[in-house]
């Protein structure tokens, strides 16, 4: 129900203000409530284990972001919502964004993984073809990478029993993305297309 309501509802005309609105309601406090009612748990938790399993995905995730950055496709896509390279207008704008984030990891992390533990890790694999087909409509090399990446994700917190590792990884790279995309590239285009020419989708 909440999948299929994501999908139809209005798009919110392209403003952040109205997504971080709609997001919130149907991937906090929808999944929130279900999960009070129901006595599970969305992995909003931080322990030592958690922290270092942010630190280790980050640490892989992060040099993605930074190499993607440099695609062109990537940088006619992002950023998604209106912004500049001006902190009054970039510092809001990622706030805005990180609530986003916040709001999708726990539906797909906490809500469809964490929150299944008794399962086993086999939670890791119930939301990647939900979180695919959201991805459509953005660059090739995210529909992609986009069920690979949600399992990692899902393996990771479900490790740690948090959200914590995926909304740091996912909120701070996004951030970062959107950041170098307003930038010149770090790394110039054609020699990233063709690091990943074994891929074959459109870059």
């Amino acid at each position: 129900m909440i999948t299929v309501s994501w999908s139809y509802l209005p798009s919110t005309g392209g403003s952040l203000n109205l997504r971080v609105i709609r997001d919130t309601t149907l991937y906090i406090l929808i999944p929130g409530v279900l999960a009070i009612t129901h006595g599970r748990h969305l992995g909003y938790r931080v322990d030592r284990k958690a922290i270092r399993n942010t630190l280790i995905l980050a640490a892989f995730v992060i040099p993605i972001y930074v190499v993607g950055s440099s695609l062109p496709t990537i940088r006619t896509y992002y950023p998604m919502w209106e912004t500049s390279a001006a902190l009054g207008s970039f510092l809001p704008h990622s706030v805005k964004q990180f609530i986003v984030v916040l709001a999708a990891e726990t539906y797909y992390r906490g809500f469809l993984c964490v929150g299944l533990r008794k399962i086993g890790y086999k939670s890791a694999f119930v939301s990647p073809v939900i979180y695919a087909f959201h991805h459509l409509g953005k660059p090739p090399i995210e529909v992609v990478l986009s069920a690979p990446t949600d399992v990692l994700f899902g393996v990771v917190d479900f490790n740690c029993d948090s959200l914590l590792p995926s909304v740091v990884a996912h909120g701070v790279g996004l951030m970062l993305l959107d950041w170098l995309v307003l930038h010149k590239p770090l790394i110039p285009p054609e020699r990233v297309v063709h690091w990943l020419s074994w891929i074959p989708v459109h870059m």
